[in-house]
């Protein structure tokens, strides 16, 4: 089992990729990390201590933040504040989703500035190593004092309040928490408060996303690939002059894949010098789409790294000099327009590899049989699975519509202007899904399309993907039922398989 290492501060969002492929990860503890904690704890401590009225410690929350606090009413303050707020509706996160959040919530108490005490953190640490997982509903957050519905269930859960999964069943949490042989959290001063407030679920949901998007970026490049040849496109548009010439790092990195994907190929040569004047844009445009993606991907893994590192909650401590400062860290703004960045940026990925599976199935474009069957009219072929990447296509596109633009007021007003991050999450990961499956019919019928000239050998990338995907799925002589070519198509993406094939090839490509 691997152990992942938090300290508040170097967490990257590919150290998250194991919780999303569904393997165990170990926690280990930072000790210096765990020096801030306490020195944090001391300085709510003191507070309460002296009884001095700081917000959310010793006060009401929200607008409720003028009303004092009896001493003795701390600990009830603290869980009424977790339980009320557990109004979460729809469909619960999956379950690398929620390991990612806990991860998430972690490492950002180990920043030292929440003031959370030591025994609860290596507690948290301890449930998560046991494979204890809150069930936690989907909708409920508008992204303004962080994700506070989603959150609040994650740590009614750890109290043994609602559900949690422990081994792959669903229990209730106090049920989960005895299977795991662990007593429910008892929180003291500050703690509900440090427990919810915070950005973690919108950044754990949407570094799931951004993880599937790099693998969709590399995939689309080698699907890209397949079709160029296939149609007898022309490799000249990624000669890497050119990408100097344009200056853009993405730009360089898609035209270099799509090189390499097509180096040794016989296709090429065999039209080095034909009469065609340019290909369409679908195909001499890869290098500028593929690449803008990439570089709107760079951009969003930035953000979400410096998000996953940095302190979400308030009030925030700063136990060197004694203050407790009442900020906005936890407003979701960076995330969520990263996010929407994200599903704008995936949605033209889409709509590009939709338009070259049509290039692939329309006889006037491809000079190829209708929709790529050998009697077509008797047999429709993949006429309906364009149709399928075309309905999903426009779907994206209504998704991608932004989210970070929207604000609704909460709390009688305190939360006035908010981000709307979950939901730009949310959105991100639905269009990723459509996309795998654009890219998986491109997939089908790119190979399909070989079929018409199997004498003549697929430079070394694209032969690696038209290769696996004979392994699984035989040529189409005659119509069947399509769904499951598409589903396996689908697989070999989403699994990482046509990754690994096509990088066993020709290496490594950039994302």
């Amino acid at each position: 089992m691997k152990t992942l290492r938090l300290d508040g501060t170097s967490l990257g969002v590919e150290d998250l990729a194991p919780l999303f492929r569904g393997e165990d990860l170990r926690l280990e503890l930072d000790a210096r990390a765990l020096e801030r904690v306490h020195a944090a704890r001391a300085l709510v401590d003191e507070i309460v201590r002296g009884g001095t009225p700081v917000y959310g410690i010793t006060t009401g929350f929200g607008k409720l933040k003028n009303v004092a606090i009896a001493r003795s009413d701390l600990r009830s303050l603290q869980q009424n504040l977790v339980l009320s707020h557990c109004c979460g509706i729809g469909e619960p996160l999956a379950t690398g989703e929620v390991r990612a959040v806990q991860v998430l919530r972690l490492n950002g108490l180990l920043r030292g500035h929440s003031g959370v005490r030591v025994e609860l953190v290596e507690k948290l640490a301890r449930i998560f190593d046991k494979g204890f997982v809150p069930v936690v509903p989907g909708q409920g957050s508008v992204g303004a004092s962080g994700d506070l519905a989603p959150l609040a269930h994650m740590a009614a859960a750890y109290m043994g309040h609602g559900r949690a999964r422990v081994k792959g069943r669903e229990l209730p949490a106090a049920e989960a928490l005895r299977a795991v042989d662990e007593a429910p959290l008892e929180l003291e001063a500050k703690e509900g408060l440090a427990l919810i407030n915070g950005t973690e679920v919108m950044a754990g949901v949407g570094a799931g996303a951004y993880l599937r998007a790099a693998t969709i970026s590399k995939c689309a490049d080698a699907i890209a690939a397949l079709t160029i040849e296939a149609l007898f496109g022309s490799q000249k548009p990624f000669d890497a002059r050119l990408a100097d010439l344009k200056g853009l790092a993405g730009h360089a990195r898609a035209a270099d894949n799509v090189r390499r994907c097509l180096s040794e190929s016989r296709v090429m040569e065999s039209h080095a010098d034909c009469d065609r004047v340019q290909d369409p844009y679908s195909l001499r445009c890869v290098p500028q789409v593929h690449g803008a993606f990439k570089d709107a991907l760079a951009h969003v893994g930035g953000i979400l790294a410096a998000e996953m590192n940095s302190v979400t909650d308030n009030p925030v401590l700063f136990p060197e000099t004694g203050e407790v400062i009442s900020a906005g860290q936890f407003h979701g703004q960076p995330i969520s327009m990263a996010l929407d960045y994200l599903a704008l940026a995936l949605t033209t990925v889409g709509n590009i590899s939709e338009r070259r599976t049509e290039q692939l199935v329309n006889p006037d474009l491809s000079h190829l049989p209708g929709f790529l069957v050998a009697k077509p009219g008797l047999h429709s072929g993949m006429m309906m699975a364009q149709v399928a990447a075309a309905s999903l296509a426009s779907e994206n596109k209504i998704l991608a519509h932004p989210a970070s633009v929207d604000s609704i007021p909460t709390s009688a007003n305190q939360e006035d202007h908010v981000s709307m991050g979950l939901t730009a999450a949310r959105k991100a990961r639905e269009v990723c899904a459509n996309v795998e499956h654009i890219l998986a019919i491109e997939y089908l019928c790119a190979a399909q399309a070989r079929e018409f000239h199997p004498d003549l050998r697929p430079g070394k990338g694209a032969l690696a993907a038209y290769e696996l995907l004979r392994s699984r799925i035989p040529p189409l002589d005659r119509d069947r039922y399509l769904k499951d070519d598409i589903d396996v198509a689908h697989e070999l993406i989403l699994s990482g398989a046509l990754l690994g094939a096509v990088e066993g090839a020709v290496g490594p490509l950039a994302a």
